[in-house]
């Protein structure tokens, strides 16, 4: 019995191999590094060719970036979006500002695999951002060589170990497999409880976006702060007018000259507001009494049909506030 199932993934293996490596770049959440570890394990008895491996889990990475890539350079923020919205890990949206991709450009490539919910993002990212192809296809290949080297390697030296545990799996026979089965479930299912959770404790009153346009009618001049990374700022150029523009990390010392009892609303482009609700929490934390997250964000303003200006592409570094120059409708 055992040898048979082994021999069956050493048949197959390259297959699960590609495909396996396909649907995670992809997006699914479906994980390849036991694949590629087993993988390894059998390419080190002469099961599997280490080459062809590295190989057909190489192609399989680059296909996928590709997608993803030029799905970025001709969609931009919209790809984004949807990558946020269906996303498992609740903080991949925020750490495109705290990984600096501005700073990094093509080079995020070389370690995005290597940093959970960075692997999808990064190639629709630096697509948005125009890298140029072949700088992308560089990088990319690069990083995807290094991370498949490392997982399979990993596999290769501690084959022993992992041919135990196959045998092991293969003498419990069906009881394993639903075992593995019911690992997957519980890992989605984890993740989907961490969005879930996060969505919850950073539940606030919203304001409309019909309701900030009356409060700027009115003259109540709120103060409107832009709190999108600078990365998503180059990639969506959009601003509502007279906007701050504000680090997420460093909110309450960019807003230090803005008395506690002023209106201040937050925006940003992600699906919930995320990003502005945690910094209006940590505003209502330094005493702001009067602060609330944009229902809807930079979408919804725009949606909505109100005045628009446009970033000019020199404005502002991550840590200075600025006010957004042109003017559109």
């Amino acid at each position: 019995m055992a040898h048979t199932i082994v021999a069956l993934i050493a048949e197959y293996g390259l297959l699960l191999v590609f495909i396996n490596v396909l649907v995670e770049q992809a997006g699914v959440p479906v994980p390849a590094v036991p694949t590629l570890v087993v993988a390894g394990a059998l390419a080190s008895i002469g099961k599997l060719p280490l080459g062809a491996v590295v190989l057909l889990a190489l192609m399989a990475c680059l296909i996928s970036d590709l997608a993803w890539y030029w799905a970025g350079r001709h969609f931009g923020a919209a790809v984004m979006r949807t990558l946020c919205r269906i996303s498992l890990s609740p903080d991949s949206c925020v750490k495109q500002s705290e990984l600096r991709f501005q700073r990094w450009r093509g080079q995020i490539l070389l370690i995005a695999k290597f940093v959970p919910g960075l692997s999808t993002i990064a190639p629709p990212l630096v697509g948005a951002m125009k890298l140029r192809p072949a700088v992308f296809i560089l990088f990319d290949g690069i990083g995807s060589l290094i991370w498949i080297g490392v997982v399979v390697g990993l596999g290769y030296i501690f084959a022993k170990q992992i041919d135990d545990i196959l045998l092991l799996l293969a003498n419990a026979g069906t009881v394993a497999i639903e075992f593995l089965a019911a690992l997957l479930v519980a890992y989605v299912l984890m993740k989907w409880w961490q969005r879930r959770r996060l969505l919850l404790s950073l539940r606030l009153a919203r304001i409309t976006v019909d309701e900030l346009h009356q409060l700027i009618q009115d003259g109540h001049m709120p103060v409107v702060v832009d709190v999108r990374s600078q990365a998503a700022r180059l990639v969506d150029n959009r601003v509502i007018p007279g906007a701050l523009m504000a680090d997420l990390r460093g909110i309450n010392q960019d807003l230090d000259h803005v008395p506690i009892d002023r209106d201040v609303i937050i925006y940003c482009s992600c699906p919930n507001e995320v990003s502005a609700a945690k910094a209006a929490k940590g505003l209502m934390m330094q005493g702001y009494r009067r602060v609330r997250p944009l229902l809807g964000g930079l979408d919804a303003w725009a949606d909505a049909g109100y005045d628009i200006d446009q970033l000019a592409a020199t404005v502002v570094a991550v840590n200075d506030i600025a006010i957004a120059p042109s003017h559109t409708h």
